[in-house]
């Protein structure tokens, strides 16, 4: 059984948080190695890691994940998880998710207090801005030179103090999770790609709420997409505090997370490598 772990040009080989993985899928009989996407490599599976510059190409992308005979996670994921409006999606579905609108050129209904602009197509925090209260000249400028849609989400000052709360699952089951301190600071710096803005990461212990939250979405991601839980090989669900210290949805990250292995005990990556043999089992 071969796999291909598929990341960008601009790190082949990932960002270092999954170099455990190829010595961890050996260790359970599984063949992998490290490709490009879109370099027409074939495997009985092609797993989506650091494709992290797809955003500048997202059509071409996503067109190459159509191509790939097996990947994972499924195809079908991608392009409804590549555009951040799946969030009002999941919102519908009763997920509590961090308030979110969306908005294109001209939109006016800015937040009363600190608020966030992200555009909807975009990865590793690129394009983000933390935005003060009341500042909306600011606002429209960085919403006209994003060229496209945007989500606006009020910013949750819990995340200065505690982060966010990343939980990990693999094979719709619970392996671990990590925390991420605030990203979106005077600070902040790329890492030398270019592509992601480097965090500050730690292990965490995710509450009993922190949990439901994380499951509930990927429940109702997996009945939105016609998909069951188990058929997401990976899942990070990222959550943050509201005023009341209630867990909400930030992000559902099905695509092409960093899984946090680097934060966490030494048996996940073959936690990692269970999964990806039971999916290449199951579709055997």
């Amino acid at each position: 059984m071969k796999v291909l772990l598929a990341s960008c040009a601009s790190l082949p080989t990932g960002d270092g948080d999954d170099d455990a993985l190829v010595g961890a899928l050996a260790d359970v009989g599984v063949d992998a190695a490290w490709t490009v996407w879109g370099s027409g490599e074939t495997a009985d599976l092609v797993v989506l890691r650091s494709t992290w510059d797809y955003t500048d190409r997202r059509d071409e992308f996503l067109a190459w994940c159509a191509s790939v005979p097996v990947l994972a996670n499924p195809a079908a994921v991608v392009p409804w998880n590549t555009d951040k409006s799946y969030m009002l999606d999941l919102e519908r579905l009763g997920v509590p998710v961090v308030p979110t609108v969306l908005a294109s050129s001209g939109f006016a209904d800015w937040p009363t207090g600190e608020f966030v602009i992200k555009p909807t197509v975009g990865a590793g925090s690129r394009g983000a801005l933390r935005v003060a209260a009341g500042d909306f000249e600011t606002a429209a400028a960085h919403l006209a030179g994003l060229g496209g849609p945007a989500l606006v989400q009020p910013y949750q000052s819990a995340v200065d103090a505690v982060g966010e709360t990343a939980l990990v699952y693999f094979g719709g089951q619970y392996s671990h999770a990590f925390t991420k301190g605030a990203m979106l600071t005077e600070d902040a710096e790329y890492d030398e790609s270019g592509l992601y803005i480097v965090e500050r990461l730690s292990g965490a212990h995710p509450t009993g709420p922190q949990q439901r939250v994380a499951e509930d979405a990927l429940d109702a991601a997996a009945e939105h997409l016609g998909l069951r839980r188990t058929d997401f090989l990976y899942a990070r669900v990222d959550l943050v505090a509201d005023a009341s210290g209630a867990p909400l949805l930030l992000e559902l990250e099905l695509v092409e997370p960093s899984l946090g292995f680097r934060q966490t005990d030494a048996t996940a990556p073959l936690r990692f490598a269970s999964a990806v043999r039971a999916a290449l089992r199951a579709r055997s």
